[in-house]
């Protein structure tokens, strides 16, 4: 009887049978051939891979009660063979399914007791008709065996060769390409001044992006960008393409983080290079795509309040509950930098804390303030960025630079009224303090200016993986000033914003839109301008 179990245990389908004698001790008998389970499917809950123990009497399994249908086949098996394991806290779970990890565990125990019996020469214990049930079920299940082996042997091969070639241990590779065509569809003039680029054009921003875990909790993020992407020169910073860059083919590092976890609700950032509010907090928008997804115009991306933070700095999120989350950020737009009026804290920075509201999967709320010096909302009328406005007024064709501080104030909300239509918005208040007279030549005062935005999504429209959106709101508008050389926006312009956005594949995604102004720079006697753009996404 050694010699057929030696035989028997160097076999390639031992572990398979020893599963299914289990399964017939439980079930007390084999009475229709079984079906093997895909093992090829990836367990989804990771909290089952946990370490399992060895059991010595079924009494020390909390959750089987002699009551149970299986207890005298579970009860069997702990006594004759010593060959049930169970989890650390001591339940069995006899009602789950089991993984890999759990099979693992609940084989080695039952290879290690025959083995033990083996050496002990205590054959008595196990008894021919186990043997016989054992070569039974070899026998019945060998093609589903071979299939298996040869699953397992392909694997081997495939994950040797990852291993080999794998870029890091740490280090996930990952980037994106976007290509845009873009142009003025429809509008002649604004400010007096004819829109002289509406030629098409076509740009391209790429990224490459090394995402790096020390610890499995932390997050080192190195980005590497090239954007040669132009928005149209309308004459107002209204219509901004969120995606455009600097018109070069300069490749540079753009975003570099450190992310960590400081207990179980802390998370600290540290910001060293080109960064932004996302980075720090949740915007609350859909069609928050940092450019490569959703919205395409600087305006429909976010609230404007959120521009006035780019830099370097810090930021800290703490989760009070599920539901209820506060987020605080620094950054300093010329933190490098030693001369007068720059540095970490004499120059131009925003400085921020937001509180964050999730009742439900489907409501969010947030509450957003921010401080800034020296720092402006990108978007809107030119009147609503104060210290450019400002300083072209005092310098003409060479600005001089006009310091302002700001207090602004943000109410975001997005609410999902059903998985194929979220309904979201913003409302945005800014008042900024001009601070100095620039000898004389301008007042100083206060200006208080207004944005806000209606958003319309669709999910999954057309098929999954799609987003079509619609944006309606105005852009920052000027609408009190006591600052003689500002005075306020007489007109309002109305920013009317669609696009489709198309998965193709899971790689690449193509976004087409259009993006209509009415009485830009909040003046009536501008043309409408529509602009047109195609985005297409390439990730990877």
């Amino acid at each position: 009887m050694r010699k057929v179990w030696k035989s028997l245990l160097t076999s390639s389908a031992v572990g398979s049978a020893m599963l299914f004698l289990s399964a017939a001790a439980i079930a007390g008998e084999i009475s229709e051939p079984l079906v093997a389970a895909d093992l090829e499917q990836e367990t989804e809950n990771t909290t089952q891979q946990q370490v399992m123990s060895q059991v010595t009497s079924v009494s020390q399994l909390s959750d089987v009660q002699p009551t149970d249908w299986a207890f005298q086949a579970l009860q069997s098996l702990v006594e004759r063979y010593g060959c049930i394991a169970g989890y650390p806290n001591g339940t069995f779970r006899g009602n789950r399914a089991m993984t890999r990890y759990e099979f693992a565990a609940g084989l080695n125990a039952c290879l290690n007791r025959v083995n033990e019996l083996i050496a002990t020469a205590t054959a008595d214990l196990v008894t021919k008709e186990d043997l016989a049930t054992l070569q039974r079920l070899q026998e019945n299940f060998s093609a589903e065996l071979a299939t298996l082996r040869g699953r397992v042997d392909a694997l081997e091969v495939r994950t040797a060769e990852l291993e080999a070639n794998q870029f890091s241990t740490t280090t996930k590779l990952q980037g994106e390409v976007i290509a845009v065509v873009s142009d003025v569809l429809s509008g002649n003039q604004v400010n007096g001044g004819e829109i002289t680029d509406k030629n098409t054009t076509l740009g391209a921003r790429a990224r490459v992006e090394l995402v790096t875990s020390f610890t499995g909790k932390d997050t080192l993020f190195t980005r590497i960008q090239m954007n040669n992407i132009l928005s149209p020169n309308l004459g107002t910073p209204e219509g901004n393409l969120f995606f455009a860059g600097d018109g070069t083919n300069d490749a540079f590092i753009d975003a570099l983080y450190y992310q960590f976890p400081i207990g179980e609700k802390l998370q600290v950032i540290a910001l060293a290079n080109a960064a932004a509010a996302d980075d720090i907090t949740d915007t609350i928008n859909l069609f928050d795509g940092d450019g490569s997804f959703g919205a395409l115009s600087t305006f429909g991306t976010r609230n404007p309040i959120y521009y006035q933070m780019d830099g370097a700095g810090l930021g800290i999120n703490y989760d009070f509950s599920e539901q209820l989350a506060l987020s605080l950020g620094y950054l300093a737009s010329s933190s490098n930098d030693p001369s007068a009026g720059n540095g970490l804290f004499n120059g131009a920075y925003g400085a921020l804390a937001q509180l964050t509201f999730k009742p439900s999967d489907r409501l969010k709320v947030a509450f957003t303030y921010i401080n800034a010096y020296n720092q402006e909302l990108a978007t809107g009328s030119n009147r609503a960025n104060v210290g450019s406005f400002l300083g072209q007024v005092v310098g003409g064709e060479e600005p001089v630079t006009v310091p302002t501080s700001s207090n602004s104030y943000g109410v975001q909300a997005s609410f999902a009224i059903s998985e194929k239509f979220v309904l979201g918005g913003w409302v945005g208040y800014t008042n900024v303090r001009s601070l100095s007279t620039v000898d004389g030549l301008i007042d100083t005062g206060d200006v208080d200016i207004w944005n806000y935005a209606v958003t319309l999504g669709f999910p999954d429209l057309g098929k999954p993986g799609n987003l079509a959106g619609i944006i309606l709101g105005m852009e920052p508008k000027v609408t009190s000033s006591s600052i003689s050389q500002l005075p306020k926006d007489q007109d309002t312009s109305y920013h009317i914003e669609a696009f489709y956005q198309y998965k193709l594949s899971d790689n690449i995604t193509i976004t087409p839109g259009v993006i209509w102004l009415t009485a830009p720079d909040h003046n009536e006697q501008n043309d409408n301008v529509v602009i047109g753009a195609l985005r297409t996404t390439f990730s990877f």
